[in-house]
């Protein structure tokens, strides 16, 4: 007799740009695939590249955008998979639109970044943030551009203080709960 196929499920990083959602996705994805378990990463600016390159950043555009990678990672989840999301996903009926696709097939962990505007600022690499207050991205999340914390976030990581391997370890903890 065979044990019945685990559930396919989708962790979905959201926060805005320089909470750790690449960090965390990265070591997450790293600790799973150690333990054997393939992983499909739908990492937000990559999706963009390859199959949302024709969207701009106005709001029905990052909807459009989420609604994709919730498609995709249900299609994954519908076979048993692992996703793992890393997207700013600024606007809660985005997420949930996400959250009901995947649903249908397997387990929606929803963890929100929420890592404060100041510190994202001060991780800012890219020098986004920087533009953004100068005005040269006109539309940018937490600037000029609302990020509406998620309402039903199945977890809540401030990575200004909890260190990468808590909240990778917190993540695995919810994505094992079967």
């Amino acid at each position: 007799m065979t044990a019945a196929p685990r559930p396919g499920v989708t962790v979905f990083l959201t926060g805005l740009s320089g909470a750790g959602k690449s960090t965390i996705a990265d070591a997450l994805v790293a600790g799973l695939e150690a333990d054997g378990r393939p992983v499909t990463v739908l990492d937000g600016d990559v999706v963009r590249t390859h199959l949302s390159s024709e969207l701009s950043f106005s709001k029905e555009h990052r909807d459009l955008n989420i609604r994709r990678i919730g498609w995709v990672a249900g299609e994954v989840v519908k076979h048993g998979g692992t996703v793992v999301v890393a997207a700013i996903a600024p606007y809660e009926a985005a997420r949930e639109e996400a959250r009901q696709l995947v649903e249908k097939n397997g387990r929606f962990v929803l963890v929100h970044l929420s890592t404060p505007l100041e510190v994202c600022e001060d991780r800012d690499v890219k020098g986004l943030y920087a533009k953004a207050r100068s005005g040269e991205i006109p539309v940018f999340t937490g600037v000029s551009d609302p990020y509406e914390p998620p309402a039903r976030a199945e977890l809540v990581i401030d990575t200004s203080v909890t260190p990468l391997e808590e909240s990778v370890a917190r993540i695995r903890a919810e994505v094992d709960r079967a």
